[in-house]
């Protein structure tokens, strides 16, 4: 027998790109196709590469694969070309194999999602779809090759996906291959002719058959006719054909079916199993041998070359599949794989076609034989629009064959459709739950715990790949419906209260409110209303609830002063002063540890106090954007080293800049040179001293029975002869000045100069200071200590001393004594300081610091942090009514937050003597 012409196997791609070199002989020859695919168990050898070995009876295929460095985890398919047989082989495989399975896992990441796993998998899924479509376009002959003797309902699903995808490409792959040399039936069908699909099962350990041929179990007296093998692969193809005809996916027309199955030929094989004892392998491969010598004549079988395949397959050993015998009582012989194969392939290639349609009127199928080169140019369009993509002619047929591979995902993705309805069921119960007990109108917090709750009911009934899509969907749907004129304004007010209007623009200066407008315009409102009183306490009136620090802390003021006291006497404070039409806010500020600041607030604080009327203050410059820690001293700078360097100037001595102003209010951590365009802060003079009568109290409104008293506070004044006359000596004892020409110096007790000469007379100065609380109801009183209110019962005035108050942190907040019925605690805040200054030589430095929030606050301060208030008045410092920095609005506290951290600063009032007037 001439030795066969064998090539080694290629991929398809390199096959179609180069072409294996075809003898001249077989150049006209026709060209036969079969096609292997199915699926691959955990033994190592897989099943559909050692098919071809089987029937080409040579090692051509590699017992464990190729290596896995030239493989990848998705499918792929290889040829083999057998010239002299003229018959092509298309090996194809996919994660239905066990090492394509493996490697797919390989490459999965180990942090990937369920959804996105599943579509990784679904979408190696597509691609061998398309590789099965492809072969089923191009091969004559399918093998069909499956690790078990049980049919796998699944590929009914399968086949059905790919005659509806292939029904609806059919037109993009007639204008591929419309240039081809190939017949008008191929042109028209875009195959050689409807392939014909043939069954391979391998039979597993589960299914015994004994030794004589005779089924276990049954009556060795009557023996059968056919093997228990043969009479399995009846009863496999009468299975398959039933449930191909009840899925339609054969039916009486062979050329309207994706495949065929031969009416009177048997298209189902099982490969018998391995047997695991080598002696009986032996003994049964003796006895078959045995049995071929004895007979006359060969047995009449089908088939080219029957004798000379039996004798090869007689002497491989039993691993390649390959049990065969007669049998005894008269049975008939098993065929082997290559001649159930073969009788297929002859109809092929004597090219009289397959005639597979059934009915009473069955209209022929059409047939092709092509050559080689007529199939490799139709091959290779189809691969080209099918599977690779890589042909720019044929790139628009390309993407038009992968838009409509979403046909497969009804068919092929049950999970995901099963998902999807279970979903969208579970939608509408959570847009339910997401809408009960909701205001029309409602803020992001109300409208995020709606969400939450839709989301758990949603995660109760949903299910599978498609839960995070429509998850996905769930908040848009409930974001559209909250967005949707049930938004409400997010702006806080400066009581940390919300809007209550819907979502809304502010009006723009000079312009009205339009409440048709989409979104409308018109101001917050937060539906709060307290009452306050004006800088001087004399009047009250209710107040709007504030949204920003200029209505709180000077509009309201501004227009209770028009009817109350806009024309007393008052310390303004200094605010920005424009050099330009449009001044704009300061930006890109530099903020500043509050360690540093606190750090430099008490070097100024010593400076401040250590510096005297008569000193002489240094003027600078302060340059836009410059750092303070760059000032140089007001000069050329050309002082020699030994001169004494002048101390570090406060903020009143240096020049505010006059085209950025402060956006928010001055504090520790802000910018120096910067003013705010108004003060929150007022510094009113009541009137002289004698104005306050500490038997009656402040004759103001509002205040609780009692609490209307200022708090005594008694100062020594050491006055001297005339010797000392022009002598300042602070109250705490400081050094003496030098005396006056021609006078004693004042001695101690016993010193020369007599008694009635060394002893000191002591002068007692009252100054009354009062630290007013007022409520959102306008209920006011005056406190005697961080915890305690003044109650004077009788006409004396309060008892308490001021020394208390004043030498410790004053609370900003404290619980109001008139409490209303509900739950939520009413706060008193730290308003208003009363100071009474006598008639004496007397300085009363005003230093007022307040913190008022948790540790980093800043430290707030009018924007001149020291006034020296003149003798023989009675003045009242006004607070902010809110507090804010350039970063938003500092919120009062909330009942669970401890009012010891908001504050005033001790320190606020400093007292020493001063120069009398002149005599």
């Amino acid at each position: 027998m001439k030795e066969t012409n064998m090539s080694l196997p290629v991929s398809v791609g390199t096959l179609l790109q180069s072409g294996l070199p075809e003898d001249a002989a077989y150049r006209d020859d026709g060209l036969c196709v079969v096609g292997i695919f199915g699926k691959n168990n955990t033994q190592p050898g897989p099943l559909k590469d050692s098919l071809i070995n089987i029937l080409e009876d040579k090692h051509i295929f590699s017992v464990f694969g190729e290596p896995e460095n030239d493989d990848t985890a998705g499918s792929h398919i290889q040829a083999f070309y057998n010239q002299e047989n003229r018959v092509l082989f298309l090996l194809l495989s996919s994660v239905s194999d066990s090492r394509q399975l493996l490697r797919a896992c390989r490459s999965l990441s180990a942090g990937i999602s369920h959804s996105d796993a599943h579509d990784f998998w679904k979408g190696l899924d597509r691609q061998h779809c398309l590789h099965l479509l492809y072969m089923f376009s191009v091969c004559h002959v399918l093998l069909l090759v499956h690790p078990s003797q049980t049919f796998d309902v699944t590929y009914d699903k399968l086949f059905r996906a790919l005659d509806a995808l292939r029904q609806k490409v059919l037109p993009l792959i007639r204008a591929a291959i419309k240039d081809c040399p190939v017949s008008k039936e191929w042109k028209l069908n875009c195959r050689p002719c409807p392939p014909r699909l043939l069954f391979v099962f391998q039979m597993t350990a589960t299914l015994k058959v004994s030794a004589n041929g005779f089924e276990s179990g049954g009556n060795p007296d009557k023996p059968k006719k056919h093997s228990p093998r043969r009479r399995l692969q009846h009863a496999l193809e009468d299975q398959i054909y039933r449930i191909f005809r009840k899925s339609r996916v054969l039916t009486n027309q062979s050329s309207n079916c994706l495949f065929t199955v031969p009416a009177n030929q048997a298209f189902v094989y099982v490969m018998p199993t391995a047997d695991k004892d080598p002696v009986g392998t032996l003994l049964s491969q003796l006895q078959s041998n045995c049995m071929l010598s004895e007979q006359d004549s060969p047995v009449p079988v089908s088939g080219p070359r029957r004798y000379q395949q039996m004798r090869r397959s007689a002497r491989q050993p039993c691993s390649g599949g390959e049990l065969r015998g007669l049998s005894l009582g008269g049975q008939l012989v098993d065929c082997s794989l290559r001649e159930f194969l073969w009788q297929h392939v002859e109809l092929v290639l004597t090219k009289k076609g397959f005639d597979d349609s059934v009915g009473r009127n069955p209209q022929p199928s059409h047939f092709e034989l092509p050559t080689y080169t007529k199939w490799i140019q139709v091959s290779s369009r189809l691969y080209q629009v099918l599977i690779t993509n890589t042909d720019e002619e044929l790139a628009e047929l390309a993407t038009k064959v992968q838009s409509q591979v979403k046909v497969l995902d009804g068919f092929l993705d049950a999970d995901t459709k099963f998902s999807e309805n279970r979903c969208q069921k579970a939608l509408p119960l959570a847009h339910s739950a997401y809408q009960s007990n909701l205001p029309h109108n409602y803020t992001t917090t109300v409208h995020k715990n709606q969400l939450a709750q839709a989301l758990r009911v949603y995660s109760q009934h949903a299910r599978g790949v498609a839960f995070q899509r429509y998850a996905l969907q769930l908040h848009e749907d409930c974001y559209k419906f909250w967005s949707n004129g049930h938004q409400l304004c997010e702006e806080r007010s400066l009581t940390d209260q919300h809007c209550v209007h819907k979502f809304h623009l502010l009006p723009q200066p000079g312009e009205k409110a339009d409440l048709d407008h989409n979104p409308p315009i018109m101001n917050h409102n937060s539906r709060g209303r307290s009452t306050s009183s004006c800088n001087c306490g004399r009047k009250q009136a209710p107040r709007e609830d504030p949204f920003d620090i200029q209505s709180a802390n000077y509009d309201f003021y501004q227009m209770l002063e028009e009817k109350c006291c806009g024309k007393l006497e008052r310390i303004e404070f200094p605010v920005f002063q424009p050099s330009t039409p449009d001044p704009a806010p300061a930006s890109n500020q530099t903020q500043r540890l509050p360690s540093e600041t606190d750090t430099e607030r008490q070097k100024e604080a010593s400076t401040a106090q250590s510096h005297t009327p008569g000193e002489t203050s240094l003027s600078l410059a302060l340059s836009l954007g410059q750092s303070t820690d760059s000032l140089e001293p007001y000069g050329d700078g050309d002082a020699p080293e030994n001169q004494v360097q002048p101390k570090r100037p406060s903020l009143v001595d240096r020049q505010p800049s006059t085209v950025e102003y402060l956006p928010g209010m001055m504090h520790s951590s802000c910018p120096k040179g910067l003013l705010p365009k108004f003060s929150s802060w007022s510094l009113i003079k009541l009137g002289q001293a004698k104005s306050y009568n500490c038997h009656t109290g402040l004759e103001q409104p509002g205040f609780l029975p009692g609490s209307s008293f200022l708090l005594p506070w008694d100062l020594v004044i050491r006055s001297r002869s005339v010797e000392d006359a022009g002598v300042m000596e602070p109250l705490d004892g400081g050094a003496s000045s030098w005396p006056a020409p021609n006078k004693s110096l004042v001695g101690k007790r016993g010193s020369t100069g007599g008694l009635g000469r060394s002893r000191r007379r002591d002068d007692m100065a009252r100054v009354f200071v009062g630290f007013e609380y007022e409520d959102s109801r306008g209920r006011r009183f005056i406190s005697c200590g961080p915890d305690k209110i003044v109650k004077a019962l009788g006409p004396g005035g309060a008892k308490d001393p001021a020394t208390r108050v004043l030498n410790t942190d004053m609370p900003l907040y404290v619980p109001s004594p008139s409490q209303g019925r509900g739950l939520k605690p009413h706060f008193a805040q730290l308003t208003r300081l009363f100071i009474v200054v006598p008639d004496t030589p007397l300085e009363i430095t005003l230093n007022p610091q307040v913190q008022p929030g948790l540790p980093p606050c800043p430290i707030f301060h009018p924007e001149q942090p020291e006034v020296v208030l003149p003798p023989d008045s009675f003045w009242v410092l006004r607070f902010p009514y809110s507090y804010a920095t350039e970063r938003g609005p500092l919120f009062p506290p909330k009942e669970n937050q401890p009012l010891n951290n908001y504050k005033v600063l001790r320190g606020i009032l400093r007292a020493s003597t001063a120069n009398p007037p002149p005599q």
